[in-house]
């Protein structure tokens, strides 16, 4: 009987409580490198994505520009006024709520700036 109570002794399997622990401690490793890696890509692809809006504004007012669309201010077009126009085809959920401040250059060119109203 008691040989027979070895046998099956020996054929137990699993983890014991330090291989547990050390898998834990491997995972949160693994966490620990790879959370501030990942915000770091959302936080990049969040400011790439604001760059893209502010061209896409910018490019709108250029359309209205040449297209002979006068600012209500004079100066600048507003994110209302290009949806209006027709130049910026974006819903009412788009991010940017700025205007694009329009100069004209020593030489008689003009440029088209992004203003934020933060």
């Amino acid at each position: 009987m008691l040989t027979r109570m070895k046998k099956m002794l020996k054929k137990e399997k699993g983890f014991t409580l330090v291989e547990l622990l050390a898998v834990i401690a491997i995972l949160a490793i693994i966490v620990a490198i790879a959370v501030p890696t990942i915000g770091n890509v959302i936080s990049k692809s969040e400011e790439k994505a604001t760059t893209a809006n502010e061209e896409l504004v910018e490019n709108a007012a250029r359309l209205a520009d040449v297209s002979d669309v006068t600012p209500a201010t004079g100066s600048a077009y507003t994110i209302g006024e290009l949806k209006t126009a027709g130049f910026l085809d974006v819903g009412d959920d788009f991010e940017l709520k700025g205007t694009v401040l329009v100069e004209t250059t020593t030489d008689g060119g003009k440029t088209f700036t992004y203003t934020d109203p933060k």
